[in-house]
């Protein structure tokens, strides 16, 4: 199936909506525990992470509660989606673990460098040039930082697609279902990212299928050159 690119922000009050309302626990969790999982030893003591395209703020509210030495700066060019995450870390008593930022990739302020840990979820398939998130990870990680990457990867067929969807998020509003089915179908395919990785220079970065819609991508930063 032929990737078809989608608008890069889903920022609209109705898409915020639907999207903080959504029941993203399952992927949201699997993406916390696998980042344990592999760094759990370099995460005990203190850090700062960035969480790039960080929407309602849903993965870095869950790991400012799961790493209580860390700081966390959310990154997001969505202005709604950024009000609404402000909303529930203020909520949660988190303002003096989160950081909220409104940047548009690869713009960034400059202070936004040498992260312990460069974390994403979802972004790439948002971007028009996939290698602007590859090459903003490298600017923004410390040499030896750690990076967790996670995105949909396209299916083979717009039936698959639609399966996925029905599968997935059959009982979620409309608008979600079909921004779904739009973002199985603006997805990366893991050779594709692979590429990506390779043209990018991450060698420390490895690629694998995750779920039956997702890939990961982990690894570390090397030296800058």
């Amino acid at each position: 199936m032929n990737r078809i690119p989608e608008p890069e922000l889903m920022d609209s009050p109705p898409q915020v909506d639907a999207y903080d309302g959504a029941d993203f626990a399952e992927p949201n969790r699997f993406f916390t525990d696998i980042l344990l999982e592999r760094f759990g030893s370099r995460l005990e003591k203190t850090g700062h992470v960035v969480d790039l395209g960080c929407g309602p703020g849903n993965i870095s509210i869950r790991l400012a509660r799961l790493l209580p030495g860390w700081q966390i700066t959310g990154l997001d060019a969505g202005p709604n989606m950024l009000d609404r995450a402000g909303t529930r870390v203020r909520e949660e008593g988190l303002e003096d673990r989160i950081r909220l930022v409104h940047a548009h990739l690869p713009e960034m302020p400059g202070d936004l460098r040498d992260f312990d840990l460069v974390i994403s979820n979802s972004l790439l398939h948002h971007l028009p040039d996939p290698m602007v998130l590859w090459h903003s990870i490298t600017r923004l990680a410390r040499p030896g930082g750690l990076v967790q990457v996670m995105d949909l990867q396209r299916p083979d067929s717009p039936e698959i697609a639609r399966e996925l969807v029905s599968e997935h998020a059959g009982n979620e509003p409309e608008i979600l279902q079909e921004d779904f089915y739009n973002s199985l179908r603006a997805a990366w395919t893991i050779d594709e990212v692979g590429d990506q990785l390779a043209r990018a220079g991450l060698d420390g970065l490895s690629i694998r299928s995750f779920t039956s819609r997702h890939w990961l991508v982990q690894g570390t930063i090397g030296s800058r050159t």
